[in-house]
């Protein structure tokens, strides 16, 4: 039997939902304990655009109400939504007040089965301006990361990373567009899930960034991300299997020139690469064909996806940040003569999928930063050459595979000399999630990590 407990902060996903359909936990004192911690946690985070205290509450005791739990995987698991996803009765925001819409009529598909598996939405976590740049910043502070309040939880997904690190939920939806999910988590110190391409429905319009975003998971252990993964996916909860042995490039390379790996990240690569033989794998030196043309299409698709949503939503581009307004306005030309096209996001597609055969590897390990994670402030009211600098220049390696459509992961591997979370970056070809996960959970088995930060 689960052990009684006082609270169920700093449970995981899986240990509510078990006790929840036990009956050794109620689905309302969970989320209850939870939302005492948010109000506890968040003068000091901002990680929350909106917290649903009372509706939580009342959909927790419909779940209660329930006559059969057996079905529902996440029963009674208090869960955040990035506030660019629909929720029902909620504007969405999109990390700004310049481009908040409507009240939503109903969820978004992937809130809809988050709360099919029985799942609670305690709130709405915030985002910078867009999705744009890699700090979650604003007019209304910004959102701290929970290992050191002074530096930034990442981002687009930064509210939901730093929700998920504090403990005020177990885990957390995200989406990624150029690594907007790893790039918070390696932030702070979570697993960090994006799935291929088709994987789990998006449908953000033209918000997706030309099919670039996926919606992916944060969660504190890889049992969380396989389950709140499947759920996601629309499939039964999956049972990892241990992986034969597998063959894993290693690369170091920076997709994005001029940018230098610092020495904590780069020994979080060798530190990952001797986990991989220590469980029985290969691994080999294996560079993607990153190259010019290659930054030259992220970049042009980065400025043109943030001009086509400007324009599609009708935003009045005076009430958006300055950095937001002059990416657009870059944009604009990247998309009037005709740099951003889809030949060449299915050119480096297949050449990122004949990368893994050429080289004859299941995996890819890279860093998931280049430096630690940047001051939390001075970002949303900041010069555009401030805002590209700081993010090219600690968190180029997501972008590449948002690109090709690929399944990536960051998983925790230690501890910088800051005190701030190490991380890498697992990549796969297509339909690899599970794989990719499973590789991720020796890494947990082998070298456990500190699941919660202490705020």
């Amino acid at each position: 039997m689960e052990e009684l407990t006082t609270t169920w902060v700093g449970h995981t996903a899986k240990q509510i939902a078990r006790a929840v359909r036990r009956g050794d936990a109620t689905a309302t004192q969970v989320v209850a304990d939870h939302l005492e911690q948010i109000a506890i946690s968040e003068p000091s985070l901002n990680a929350f655009r909106v917290v649903r205290g009372g509706e939580a509450i009342v959909e927790a005791e419909k779940v209660d109400e329930q006559e059969d739990l057996a079905n529902l995987p996440l029963a009674g698991v208090p869960v955040a939504v990035k506030e660019n996803t629909k929720v029902a009765g909620l504007p969405t925001w999109n990390g700004s007040a310049a481009a908040r819409t409507a009240v939503a009529e109903e969820d978004h598909e992937v809130v809809r089965r988050l709360r099919g598996a029985g799942a609670i939405v305690v709130g709405v976590t915030r985002m910078p301006e867009l999705g744009v740049f890699a700090a979650t910043d604003g007019p209304d502070g910004p959102t701290r990361n929970p290992w050191a309040l002074d530096r930034t939880a990442g981002g687009s997904s930064g509210g939901s990373a730093a929700a998920v690190a504090a403990g005020l939920v177990p885990i957390a939806q995200g989406n990624d567009g150029l690594g907007s999910v790893r790039i918070p988590a390696a932030c702070c110190g979570l697993v960090g899930l994006k799935p291929g391409r088709g994987v789990v429905p998006c449908d953000l319009g033209v918000d997706g960034w030309f099919g670039l975003v996926e919606h992916g998971v944060l969660t504190t252990t890889v049992a969380d991300a396989v389950l709140c993964f499947s759920v996601l996916a629309g499939r039964r909860p999956a049972k990892l299997v241990e992986p034969e042995k597998l063959r894993v490039g290693v690369s170091l390379r920076s997709p994005a020139l001029g940018t230098r790996l610092d020495g904590p990240n780069r020994g979080a690569v060798a530190t990952a690469a001797k986990l991989l033989v220590g469980a029985g794998h290969d691994t080999i030196t294996a560079e993607p064909p990153y190259g010019i043309k290659l930054s030259l299409v992220a970049m042009a698709t980065w400025f043109a996806g943030t001009y086509r949503y400007v324009e599609h939503a009708g935003l009045d581009r005076k009430a958006l940040e300055p950095a937001i307004r002059f990416h657009a306005r870059l944009g604009k030309i990247a998309w009037d003569r005709g740099w951003v096209r889809q030949e060449q996001r299915d050119g480096w597609r297949e050449r990122a999928i004949q990368f893994f055969t050429d080289h004859e590897i299941d995996l890819l390990l890279t860093p998931a930063l280049a430096t630690t994670p940047p001051p939390a402030e001075g970002h949303h009211d900041g010069r555009w050459t401030h805002n590209m600098r700081t993010n090219v220049g600690y968190a180029p390696y997501g972008a590449p595979w948002n690109i090709a459509g690929l399944p990536a992961i960051v998983v925790p591997v230690g501890v910088r000399p800051d005190g701030l979370p190490l991380a890498v970056q697992l990549v796969g070809p297509p339909d690899s999630e599970l794989l990719l996960l499973a590789v991720a959970g020796q890494f947990e088995v082998m070298n456990p990590w500190q699941r919660l930060a202490l705020v």
